[in-house]
């Protein structure tokens, strides 16, 4: 038997992290929050993570729209990163346009572009409209929002730290971000909270 895609119930993952680089030594002083970057995530096993990000781990800019991956890039840099993953549970058909947005993120990933500017605007809590320029937290809130669920404020407000505290959000892992993969891609995803610190 055949079931849509509409009536499934799947779930998209929001990966908050904090590595080493200077910017995000400098997010976290300025923002005096645990977490400087937030990603997206299709799967639990973290295969791909969706974010807008520094293109080379060695420069900040440019920055833009990236497929991140565990191990490598900023990832690969460091051999400790504290994180927090969330499961979000959505419909078969919100997960249908979660892949959509993805997809089209990384077709025209050259028509965006990291915005300095939303960093302060994120800390001054000033709204604007997003269009082609975004930080890592407003992309992830802007996703979900395009997805239908639900949001307290306007995508352009959010914070990494504010993605932890969606009421819908489940958290499933604290810890260190390279064990988690690891155990995950060892041995079938058995959800359940672990803690690592």
């Amino acid at each position: 038997m055949t079931i849509s895609m509409q009536n499934q119930h799947r779930s998209i993952y929001i990966v908050v992290t904090c590595t080493g680089t200077g910017v995000a030594r400098a997010i976290r002083v300025v923002t005096k929050m645990p977490y400087s970057h937030v990603s997206l995530a299709a799967t639990p096993q973290l295969h791909e993570l969706y974010s807008f990000a520094r293109s080379f781990k060695r420069i900040p800019l440019p920055a833009t729209f990236n497929t991140e991956y565990i191990g490598e890039g900023t990832f690969g840099k460091y051999p400790s990163i504290p994180c927090e993953i969330y499961e979000l549970p959505v419909s078969g058909e919100q997960y249908g346009r979660f892949l959509q947005l993805i997809d089209h993120f990384q077709a025209c990933r050259k028509q965006y572009s990291y915005s300095l500017m939303g960093l302060l605007r994120v800390k001054m809590q000033i709204e604007r409209e997003l269009e082609r320029k975004f930080v890592c937290s407003q992309f992830v809130a802007y996703v979900l929002h395009e997805c239908g669920i639900s949001l307290e404020k306007a995508p352009s407000l959010y914070s990494p730290d504010d993605l932890r505290f969606l009421p819908t959000a489940r958290l499933i892992y604290r810890g260190e971000l390279n064990n988690y993969y690891r155990e995950q891609n060892e041995e079938s995803f058995a959800p359940l909270i672990h803690s690592a610190v």
